[in-house]
């Protein structure tokens, strides 16, 4: 249960269901929607979300019923339309789900609470990059820019700054809180992905740019590099990354853990660019290094594997690694209590295993080992079953390749890589259906 585990993190806690009709706002409503207005504290809610899609039929009822009074003035408070957007985003009701998150963001204006305006902001923008509605990104993004949350109350408020060159914090006065001003900079970098994700990027680095000379956050800088190698321009990407790398050597803010956490990850996505870069003896270096930290992370040991074995480089450490790889993922999934253990190895891993097997002209194994792969559906993916039909051709299986190149055109996401995979795939297709 995807969504789940998202809600133990907003701090709620959940009261038992009423039994009845309450009024609510001047409204009469269920107890169940009752006792959802009722939920409060710090206690994780859980277990309301975890309630509501063990029976899904009555999550659908409840949702339905929940759903006019979005229309509403202050029917549904901030927590129990949260549980309703969660709710409803799990069993694939996009718009009940847009409609409380809406719910929740004004309620969180209302509330000047930052935290609550980030758990609904965040929540509905995930749906929407899910189900690439980009545009709705860009307009929401907008729409919270312009938004005045300041009451007009007159308060002081005290804000916690820190000094960035000496890392020394202090306290500074504002006779104003505007909720979202203070959640801005989020605000930006997700319309900055969402510009990305429709190939804006003229348009995506002016808003990066700005945001850069403001505040010349660490995360833009990552933003930016990621926005380089989208738009397919790898030196530029190598560039901004291992700038990004030395700054945060230097930064004086971040805590020691998370400083070493975000270097390591940094390092590791710029293994990716060398790979796009085809320097491939770069790549392979960075990810030695990781490993040398981490000699056990399976995604270390299977990209090393798999960028050798892709590009005909020491197969046998290949496969070695590969193998280690599925083996400590294994052992990873077995060491964590909520993870849905099917049994079922990591069809990514498999697929590495697969191509290094192709590689060592092993093409029945390779075979089995896709067909397997393909089992994890979060592995169908057109760059698998491009290397399906590749085994398939190899082993005079003409027309299952070609029946396992149209699957993956099936299967395209609007990314770089994938574009370029589907035009070798077509080419392949065009090649050998009249041979």
């Amino acid at each position: 249960m995807a969504r789940t585990a998202l809600i133990v993190s907003l701090g709620l806690a959940v009261v038992g269901f009423a039994v009845g009709p309450v009024h609510a706002g001047g409204e009469k409503v269920s107890g169940e929607i009752a006792a959802l207005n009722k939920i409060t504290g710090s206690d994780p809610a859980s277990n309301a979300l975890k309630s509501l899609l063990d029976d899904k039929d009555k999550a659908k009822a409840l949702i339905a019923e929940a759903l006019p009074l979005t229309k509403q003035k202050d029917q549904l408070r901030f927590n129990a339309a949260l549980v309703l957007a969660l709710a409803a985003a799990e069993i694939k009701d996009i718009p009940a789900a847009e409609a409380f998150f809406h719910v929740c963001i004004d309620q969180a204006a209302k509330l000047q609470s930052v935290s609550k305006l980030f758990q609904s902001f965040g929540g509905l923008t995930e749906i929407y990059f899910e189900n690439k509605r980009y545009d709705d990104i860009t307009k929401l993004c907008q729409d919270l820019i312009n938004r005045k949350s300041d009451d007009d109350k007159e308060r002081v408020v005290m804000f916690a700054r820190t000094n960035p060159r000496t890392g020394e914090s202090y306290f500074d006065e504002d006779d104003s809180f505007n909720t979202t001003e203070r959640l801005l900079p989020y605000i930006f970098r997700q319309q900055v992905l969402a510009m990305s994700r429709q190939g804006k990027y003229e348009q995506a680095h002016k808003v990066l740019d700005n945001l850069i000379k403001q505040s010349d956050d660490w995360r833009d800088r990552q933003l930016k590099g990621m926005l380089y190698r989208d738009a397919g321009q790898f030196e530029l990407a190598a560039t901004t990354y291992l700038d990004l790398i030395e700054r945060l050597k230097k930064d004086r803010l971040l805590k020691d853990d998370e400083k070493a956490y975000q270097i390591e990850r940094n390092r590791y996505y710029l293994s990716g660019i060398y790979v796009d870069l085809k320097q491939i003896d770069k790549s392979a270096e960075v990810l030695q290094e990781l490993l040398k930290t981490k000699p056990n992370d399976p995604g270390y040991n299977n990209d090393l594997g798999y960028i050798w074995a892709d590009n005909d480089m020491n197969l046998d450490e290949s496969e070695k690694l590969i193998r280690k790889a599925l083996e400590e993922d294994r052992k990873r999934r077995k060491l964590e209590p909520d993870a849905e253990d099917n049994g079922k190895d990591n069809g990514a891993y498999l697929d590495s295993l697969a191509w290094v097997l192709f590689k060592k002209k092993n093409y029945a194994e390779a075979k089995k080992v896709l067909l397997e792969a393909l089992e994890d559906k979060s592995a169908q993916h057109i760059e698998i079953y491009d290397h399906l039909g590749d085994v398939l051709l190899a082993l005079g299986e003409r027309e299952a390749a070609l029946e396992a190149w149209r699957k993956g055109l099936e299967h395209v996401t609007e990314t770089r890589r994938d574009q370029e995979r589907k035009k070798s795939v077509e080419e392949k297709l065009k090649k050998h259906a009249n041979p």
